[in-house]
């Protein structure tokens, strides 16, 4: 090789060495820019429930940072003090919390037995619940609010969780099957052997391995039961609705109450947000892991 091949190759190495660090410099500002605009929306209604409602019907809430002396806490006030309000942030926690423990513990138990456990009709049985996930959820509201009716728990926190319940399991299952069934099974047979039994096994080596899929899967059926606006609107006790039901309540009686909506829209959002920050470790590992997979 000539000195002046060594010349050319050190040059070429110069300029992908710049180019790579260009390129990921470009992608950080780029990703920067969508976090900022996707965060838009969300700092615009928290500046908006700190402004007083004549102030939000003049200007947009981007004025607050010409003029930050506009900002006040007295629409958290009305909300602390709005019994309403705060009997259905009670309410929707009531909800939520059971529909989603009950379809991460049933859809781990469903997953793992469809996964590692042979019975009559599995795949059967696994092919029927994959068909459910295209079930849409308009279509059995008037059946089962009709059943909930019969059996005395239509309009009741129970008929809403297990109405979640009912349709959450179907993705649940399918999540965590697939998850369980990547699971080594020399690593099963080696706690068979040393005497391990199918729910020690379960608890033991299924769980622990199985971390990041089901806290993806709590976070996405905490979401959905929390933002859920449809069934709670037809299964909820209408005197102690839901937080979404509740503010869709306050539209109705006193049109564009907007110190009402505004705090109240935006603490109906810190809880998610807080399960989603808790647990973003978790799902970002079951996200990678089901991509690798």
């Amino acid at each position: 090789m000539t000195s002046a091949d060594t010349v050319v190759q050190a040059k070429q190495s110069l300029v992908a060495r710049i180019a790579a660090r260009a390129g990921g410099g470009v992608m950080r500002v780029v990703l920067l820019l969508i976090g900022l605009l996707w965060l838009m929306p969300t700092a615009g209604l928290l500046l908006s429930s700190l402004r007083d409602p004549a102030e939000v019907d003049l200007s947009g809430w981007w004025k607050v940072f010409t003029d930050p002396g506009q900002l006040t806490f007295s629409g958290y006030d009305k909300i602390l003090g709005n019994q309403q309000i705060t009997d259905s942030l009670w309410t929707t926690l009531a909800i939520t919390v059971p529909a989603t423990l009950l379809v991460v513990v049933i859809g781990a138990l469903a997953g793992y037995a469809f996964a590692w456990m042979d019975f009559p009709g599995r795949d059967w049985w696994f092919l029927i619940v994959v068909g459910l996930l295209v079930v849409p959820v308009q279509v059995a509201l008037i059946p089962v609010a009709k059943l909930f009716g019969e059996i005395g728990i239509f309009q009741t926190t129970t008929g809403v969780v297990l109405f979640h319940t009912a349709f959450g399991l179907p993705f649940a299952i399918f999540l965590l099957r697939n998850f369980f069934a990547e699971i080594p099974r020399e690593l099963l047979e080696a706690a068979r052997l040393d005497g391990a039994g199918e729910l020690r096994l379960f608890l033991r080596v299924v769980m622990p391995l199985g971390g990041p899929a089901i806290a993806s899967l709590g976070i996405f059926q905490f979401l959905w039961v929390w933002n859920d606006m449809l069934v709670a609107l037809i299964f909820a006790d209408s005197g102690n609705p839901p937080i979404t039901v509740a503010l869709q309540q306050q539209v109705r009686q006193f049109g564009n109450n907007i110190d009402i909506l505004g705090p109240g829209a935006f603490v109906s959002m810190l809880i998610p947000l807080a399960v989603f920050f808790a647990f973003q470790r978790q799902f970002v590992a079951g996200v990678m892991a089901g991509a690798v997979k």
